[in-house]
């Protein structure tokens, strides 16, 4: 169901999403060796993980292909929060499930609130608090 599209390692910028080790990243730092006299130009590239935080690096050259995760974005209503666990229901497909509540939106996400959610491979994301 996770859907994958492919990038140029070269076309890539900071702040955009790849997948690495199977892992939804966020590129932090790009750096773009020159081509040599019989070589191309390698991409040293580091990513932090969307989900679990942890820093990545790869180098390879730019012109090869990169898989970028394809971010699904919608909306759901939060039916009741527990520590830092939200049971929200989508608003398009009624299906009902738990998120974690980021650190950052401690204390927004209350019961009835309305919230923006990303799916990425597989995964679900609270991204915002819309209204309450």
């Amino acid at each position: 169901m996770a859907e994958i599209k492919h990038k140029s390692v070269g076309s890539l910028q900071k702040g955009n999403y790849v997948i690495m080790d199977g892992a939804a990243c966020i590129v932090s730092d790009l750096k773009i060796s020159r081509p040599g006299k019989h070589g191309h130009a390698k991409v040293n590239l580091t990513a932090v993980g969307m989900i679990d935080g942890k820093k990545r690096n790869t180098v390879m050259p730019g012109h090869d292909n990169i898989e970028v995760p394809v971010i699904d974005k919608k909306n759901a209503q939060v039916l009741s929060v527990s520590g830092n666990m939200a049971n929200v229901m989508d608003m398009e497909s009624y299906e009902t499930f738990d998120v974690a509540i980021p650190p950052e939106m401690q204390g927004q996400v209350t019961d009835g609130a309305v919230v923006v959610y990303w799916v990425v491979l597989n995964d679900k994301i609270l991204k915002q608090v819309k209204s309450e």
